[in-house]
């Protein structure tokens, strides 16, 4: 795709195209809210840049929903073709997630904050769920090449909830949405599974959400630990230890990875790195192992870098128009 052929499609045209998936970015600005005040703990810091990388994050959720919403006013045609959309339609719970991650990044120093953006963000993702799954049930023209990591995304969302949620006292609403999450991700799993292994590969556009498989262990690891309080017990050691292997399984197909030209999908990178490096912090912290702190350290460096790379490689795409184009 040329320079030229990018900017020639018109704003308005840009607008329609805008894609729901643009809520990962949250997502992954969140995650790595999260992440750095595990070193600011580590490190004995304040939460200074923690705080500043929630407001950044909280900014690109409100430029993000204006947007959308501009586009769901003036094109909601285009709207209802992302939601029936087979792999687009998952993303729709990207924007009840961004709102429990907000409200994570801010329950220490604000929960007169983090109450409300927690509420709004879990009850919205309750009815995200319900109504996403109800649409896999009865939406028939969903075939099994359809089905990609990327329909782990509302399982993940109710995993999210206990962080919040036993922070803020909710915690028989928090054993709920872990129950849930926790579900649909061992049925998901196995169908995901059995689409790689069984069908044709994932087209390259799809290429980068096979990070998305290591969110599920890592954040139920870390929701776990609140929900127990904090007890390194066998299931949680399992719940960590299966979020490595699967981190390694995705590495291991590192040579397709980085061969593919950047689009909104290499968002799912962020998330489930952050994810698994907050959980390294607490595994390694409960066990007081300088092996996994290192361990920690190093994922922590690789999430800068991957942040980083995104950052400007999409600042980059929207200069050139490059990302708002109808699916070729």
């Amino acid at each position: 795709m040329s320079h030229a052929a990018a900017v020639d499609v018109p704003p308005a045209s840009r607008l329609q195209h805008f894609p729901i998936s643009f809520f990962a970015v949250v997502m992954g600005l969140a995650g790595f809210a999260i992440a750095t005040h595990r070193i600011e703990v580590w490190l004995q810091a304040g939460p200074r840049a923690s705080l500043t990388l929630a407001a950044v994050a909280a900014l690109v959720f409100v430029i993000t929903a204006g947007v959308y919403g501009a586009k769901a006013v003036r094109f909601p045609h285009a709207v209802r073709e992302e939601w029936q959309h087979p792999v687009r339609l998952s993303f729709f719970a990207t924007v009840s997630i961004s709102l429990i991650l907000l409200s994570l990044t801010v329950l220490a120093v604000l929960p007169a904050i983090a109450l409300p953006l927690w509420l709004a963000g879990s009850g919205l993702h309750l009815y995200a769920t319900l109504v996403i799954v109800s649409t896999w049930i009865g939406h028939r023209s969903f075939e099994t090449p359809h089905l990609n990591p990327a329909w782990f995304i509302p399982a993940v969302g109710n995993i999210l909830v206990p962080l919040t949620g036993v922070g803020l006292g909710f915690i028989e609403v928090s054993w709920f949405f872990f129950a849930v999450g926790l579900l649909f991700w061992i049925v998901l799993m196995t169908l995901v599974f059995n689409r790689l292994i069984f069908h044709h590969p994932l087209p390259e556009r799809l290429l980068p959400t096979l990070m998305i498989l290591v969110a599920p262990p890592a954040v139920a690891f870390l929701s776990y630990l609140r929900l127990t309080g904090g007890t390194l017990d066998p299931f949680a050691r399992v719940l960590y230890y299966g979020a490595v292997v699967l981190f390694l399984i995705v590495i291991s197909q590192g040579r397709r990875l980085v061969r593919l030209p950047f689009a909104l999908s290499w968002w799912a990178y962020s998330f489930p790195i952050a994810a698994l490096t907050t959980a390294t912090a607490v595994y390694a912290q409960a066990i007081g192992s300088p092996i996994l702190t290192a361990a920690f350290v190093a994922f922590y460096g690789l999430l800068c870098a991957v942040i980083a790379v995104l950052a400007v490689k999409t600042i980059i795409a929207m200069g050139r128009g490059e990302i708002c184009r109808p699916e070729s």
